[in-house]
């Protein structure tokens, strides 16, 4: 396994920044606003090809051991704590503060190899940086400015002298046969509850308090022998409520995973039924094309009249997504994981399921012959053969005459059609429909002298007779 370096430090001293630069992505999420990452955020720094090393992104300790600011605390001692070699971030323009000290003692006690880096350098004189945090007793103090990308060189230099050959670092993988997962939903209704339910562990931070997680942050799972890849994501809220840059940034996020990942669980909050935040979250599912489950959390706590409108509620709001399978869970006791999870694979094989294109030709000829298209204004559709397009979603190419004045009706019809035929569940289905082009539309037939004469005789003829 790769050696692990965690970044450690108060809020907004610049460690997402220097996540991203080391790892070359925009996995973090970085914003003036102090606080703005809570979760543990994993990566992998290939800047010197030879010496790669897993990099832990975590939240700034802000002394308080309550709330949210408390449970981030904990996850970044978490992350120090199983780190081979921990960075220390602190601010060269605020200099030292009595926070940083704390911070410092709590690692001291941790034994593990810290190294301490001023972030931040640019503008500030170095050796006045150097000479306020001298009283740390730091032999090798490094100063960079990571939104510039100073320092780098020298930072990894000394990263490479002081980590193992092998560490205790897990990030994750390469591998294309993981399932990646992606659960979305609007803000508090148990998304991070219930990843940490499915990994065993307090890995995502879990609040009551909406809007609790920030980033889209993944784990990879394996489980009864199968691969996973789950993506715990920002709740998503009306862009009317939206005010916060962060927020904005958070949604963009979210959008990002579900665009990535094949199976989008979607969660509902039983209590309250199917809102219009959740028609939007389950608008942007569809807008990708991504295969759909759709788990009703909180469900335990029901009585049995509020189940019954709870089913009826469902029904009602969801039945434009009746392809889509509905699970009834509760996250925080773990009842109908295991029915979630067979619903998850029931929807990633129909989204990714190959189709030949004999079976889906023979499939349109019955659809055809059992249901012909109407006649519009004297003119009917010829559907001439169909090819697959592609997968999650599965597509359809269908090639014909005067498609265009096909209805939408008998489109969902072929739809529901395909749906049936080939088993297909929890997963959109694709149609599109091309013309061929005429191919002397817009060519000029022009007449040879021999076709001339022979017109004008033609002409005399007629108006002799006449």
């Amino acid at each position: 396994m790769l050696p692990l370096v965690a970044l450690v430090g108060r809020p907004n001293v610049g460690k997402s920044t220097l996540f991203n630069a080391l790892t070359r992505t925009r996995d973090a999420l970085v914003h003036d606003q102090p606080g703005v990452t809570r979760d543990r955020n994993y990566g992998i720094c290939r800047l010197d090809p030879e010496h790669p090393f897993v990099l832990v992104d975590t939240g700034g300790i802000a002394g308080d051991e309550q709330g949210l600011s408390g449970a981030t605390a904990r996850q970044a001692r978490s992350a120090a704590a199983e780190a081979d070699l921990v960075l220390f971030i602190v601010d060269a323009r605020e200099g030292a503060s009595a926070l940083d000290d704390e911070i410092l003692a709590w690692l001291r006690k941790t034994t593990r190899p810290t190294l301490l880096v001023l972030n931040k350098i640019d503008g500030v004189d170095e050796d006045n940086a150097r000479s306020d945090f001298a009283r740390y007793g730091f032999t090798d103090v490094l100063t960079l400015s990571a939104s510039h990308r100073q320092g780098l060189d020298e930072l990894l230099e000394v990263i490479h002298e002081r980590l193992p050959e092998e560490g205790a670092g897990a990030t994750l993988d390469e591998d294309p046969a993981r399932m990646r997962i992606a659960f979305v939903g609007r803000p508090n209704v148990g998304k991070s509850t219930l990843v940490n339910r499915l990994l065993g562990a307090e890995r995502m931070i879990a609040s009551e308090v909406p809007g609790t997680t920030r980033d889209s942050i993944a784990v990879d799972l394996e489980r009864d022998g199968k691969l996973y890849r789950l993506v715990d994501t920002a709740g998503i809220r009306r862009k009317g409520k939206v005010e916060e840059a962060v927020e904005k940034f958070s949604i963009v996020k979210t959008l990002q995973a579900i665009e990535q990942c094949q199976v989008a669980v979607l969660l509902l909050d039983a209590t309250e039924g199917v809102t219009d935040q959740d028609a939007s979250v389950l608008g942007a599912i569809l807008d990708a094309g991504r295969a759909l489950v759709v788990a009703v959390n909180k469900w335990d706590g029901l009585t049995e009249y509020q189940r019954q409108q709870a089913e009826s509620l469902l029904a009602r709001k969801l039945n434009f997504v009746e392809w889509a399978e509905a699970v009834r869970i509760s996250a925080k006791h773990g009842s109908g994981l295991r029915e979630l999870f067979q619903a998850v694979h029931r929807a990633h094989a129909s989204a990714t399921k190959v189709f030949s294109t004999s079976e889906v030709n023979t499939a349109l000829e019955i659809a055809y012959e059992a249901n012909p298209p109407p006649s519009i204004r004297g003119h009917v559709s010829k559907l001439r053969y169909v090819h697959p397009g592609g997968e999650n979603p599965p597509t359809f190419i269908v090639h014909g005459t005067r498609l265009k004045v096909l209805p939408e009706s008998y489109k969902r019809y072929l739809e529901n059609f395909f749906r049936k035929r080939f088993k297909l569940v929890g997963t959109p289905v694709r149609f599109l429909f091309r013309e061929g082009t005429n191919p002397y539309e817009g060519k000029k037939n022009v007449l040879t002298e021999r076709q001339i004469a022979k017109k004008k005789r033609l002409i005399r003829h007629v108006k002799g007779r006449k």
